[in-house]
């Protein structure tokens, strides 16, 4: 008989990896268990009447730590989602949030649902109701708990929550505070629905302007031609694509879902993608590209970066060793096991680790949470100041030179920066601070070789301060 290879579950991946890095900053016992500890779990079970019927709903809401507050985290509604899972994801977050230094604590919520069931209206009552639970046990407020969109939620979602806590707490003039993701004519921040995206798009640039790194993977120069295989066309992996092949010039060798996988060496449009999906439902057909129906083995097609952007636990101790890629970079949570992370790192293989690759969406949700509570849009009293003084320096340099600027140049350089401008300056400057920070823990620490335990040991450095230098009580 075929031997079975047993493997820990996500969440036990995640403890596994930090306790790598504790290990490796030989922190001590008891500060470690204070900060790999889940702070609380609320679980939740509610009746909704759908279609005449009463249908019992069950949801999660893991706070895994309140060092920093508020705690932040996505909801998402999916037919697999489990406590184990939320917990994992809430860790995941705490870690994150200090990796890119954005003052949060990590939660995480889940709706065990398939949305595909559902009507727009049910959809509308049943997050209405989370929403009532949620805030009835403490676990949804501006200032303490603090949910987004996740798999299986959008924009639309994060407005119902929004509204449900408004009806609730009518007196709160920071309600709109109470979630991010929203729409940006209902308080969101523009930039916001492609950022976890644009996150991974600028984390894969800074890795490349350090040439040391490039020439670790087993490449050189920049992403412009390097073959990219993308597996998962939802929010995150649709923007890293488009991103990667429109401005960096990428090839996106392959693109990997649900039904089947795609591929052309000469490169695949992604938006011509993105469009044939959304007509027939289906990456079937599609004329641009050869269908194998198998799409995880695609995974193991030859690459210079692999971009998992789909669900944990996708390159495994099975397929680890079959995995080609010069380069992988976790756009999704948890997409490598703890068993396959250990067999890559042997091979050489570089991980840009999801902790910090995929950080841009909470990123830019503390840009949105900023702007709600301080109640104006970024760049309101400064734009047209330095637009003022674009146009005064142009003028400068008219009379100086004799010569007369273009208008393409004076445009440029007159333009005031508005909110997506500073958004995205924001987000890049975060991920190439945050990716210098891994690299200098790496470089100064003899027993951390690869991104993942450095990104960690950065990461519970800042949280074990903050609990050293204030108590534990």
């Amino acid at each position: 008989m075929p031997q079975i290879i047993q493997e820990p579950s996500f969440r036990e991946s995640v403890d596994l990896m930090v306790d790598r890095a504790i290990a490796a900053m030989e922190l001590d016992a008891g500060t470690a268990m204070a900060v790999k500890s889940c702070n609380a779990v609320l679980q939740v079970q509610f009746p909704v009447k759908i279609r005449g019927k009463i249908e019992i709903f069950t949801g999660w809401r893991a706070v895994h730590s309140t060092h920093r507050l508020p705690a932040k985290g996505g909801i998402r509604y999916a037919p697999y989602a489990d406590q184990d899972e939320v917990e994992a994801l809430a860790a995941l977050m705490t870690y994150k949030c200090a990796i890119v230094d954005v003052p949060f604590g990590g939660s995480k919520g889940a709706l065990v649902i398939d949305p595909s069931l559902y009507e727009r209206d049910e959809l509308e009552k049943i997050t209405r109701r989370f929403t009532l639970e949620l805030v009835r046990k403490g676990f949804l407020s501006p200032s303490t708990n603090v949910p987004a969109p996740d798999i299986g939620t959008g924009q639309r979602e994060m407005a119902w929550i929004a509204d449900t806590y408004k009806h609730l707490f009518p007196e709160d003039i920071n309600y709109v505070a109470c979630v991010t993701g929203k729409p940006v004519q209902h308080g969101g921040i523009a930039g916001r629905v492609e950022a976890t995206g644009r996150g991974v798009q600028y984390g894969i640039q800074e890795f490349f302007r350090h040439s040391d790194d490039v020439k670790n993977a087993g490449m050189s120069g920049s992403i412009a031609g390097k073959r990219i295989i993308v597996q998962g066309l939802g929010n995150v992996g649709y923007h890293a694509a488009k991103f990667l092949s429109e401005e960096d010039d990428g090839k996106i060798t392959a693109v990997i879902e649900r039904d089947g996988a795609l591929i052309n060496d000469e490169g695949i449009n992604i938006e011509d993608l993105r469009q044939h999906i959304t007509d027939h439902g289906t990456i079937k057909n599609f004329p641009g590209a050869i269908l194998e129906t198998n799409g995880i083995a695609v995974l193991e097609k030859e690459c210079d970066i692999l971009i998992p952007a789909a669900l944990e636990s996708q390159i495994t101790l099975e397929n680890a060793d079959r995995i080609n890629a010069k380069l992988i970079v976790e756009a999704a949570n948890g997409p490598i096991t703890y068993g396959a992370d250990e067999i890559l790192n042997k091979k050489g293989t570089i991980i840009i680790p999801d902790a910090y690759a995929n950080a841009g969406g909470v990123t830019v949700s503390y840009f949105e949470w900023i702007r709600n509570i301080s109640h104006m849009r970024f760049g309101r009293m400064s734009r047209r100041h330095s637009e003022m003084q674009g146009t005064h320096m142009t003028d400068v340099l008219e009379q100086m030179t004799g010569e007369k600027i273009s208008d393409i140049q004076r445009n440029k350089l007159t333009r005031g920066a508005d909110e997506l401008d500073l958004v995205r300056s924001g987000l890049d400057d975060t991920m190439r601070n945050a990716y210098q920070q891994i690299r200098e823990t790496m470089l100064r620490m003899d027993n951390v070789n690869d991104l993942r335990t450095a990104a960690y040991v950065s990461s519970i450095e800042k949280i074990s301060r903050s609990y050293l230098d204030i108590g534990v009580y």
